[in-house]
């Protein structure tokens, strides 16, 4: 027990002292493709959204509940996501690649990944691109198509550009 918590801790320093770059960044910050490509809702469209992702609370009509999340954070760190060296599920959100606040499919586990919370580029930094792209979508800024694209090809790189303007 004492060596996983020193490795998870070497771990985790390691990622929170490199450098961020965006090659580095995709490194521990985006999922792995093959098993996390995302996935949209077929039932949230274009045409629908002022009665679906732009209604204040919808995410929390589709949101999948924790047992559901949690029971695959789990079985994801024990196998596909293995390369963090953990299967501490607190140093994790089980996220959304494509978020529900953008039409991504809320159980489809194409669309859901441990997503580490520590380091620079982690999933706090996601949140803020998440409510840039639902804010821009709901305004007409962005298609909905567009930002699910943002999220599906490399949220980290959606980050600099719409959040932090690079």
């Amino acid at each position: 027990m004492r060596l996983r918590i020193l490795w998870t801790s070497l771990l985790l320093t390691a990622v929170i002292a490199s450098p961020i770059s965006p090659a580095s960044a995709t490194t521990w910050t985006l999922p792995i493709h093959s098993a996390t490509p995302g996935a949209i809702d077929p039932i949230v469209t274009q045409e629908n959204i002022g009665s679906t992702i732009c209604v204040v609370g919808y995410t929390k009509t589709v949101r999948p509940p924790v047992s559901y999340t949690n029971a695959l954070k789990s079985q994801q760190l024990r196998t596909t996501y293995v390369r963090y060296g953990t299967t501490d599920r607190t140093l994790f959100e089980e996220d959304h690649l494509i978020p529900l606040a953008v039409g991504g499919a809320p159980r489809d586990a194409r669309n859901l990944w441990p997503e580490p919370w520590s380091g620079s580029v982690g999933a706090r930094k996601k949140d803020v691109l998440e409510l840039k792209m639902h804010l821009m979508v709901c305004a007409q800024q962005i298609t909905l198509k567009a930002a699910q694209a943002v999220f599906a090809t490399n949220w980290y790189q959606g980050y600099l550009k719409y959040v932090v303007g690079k």
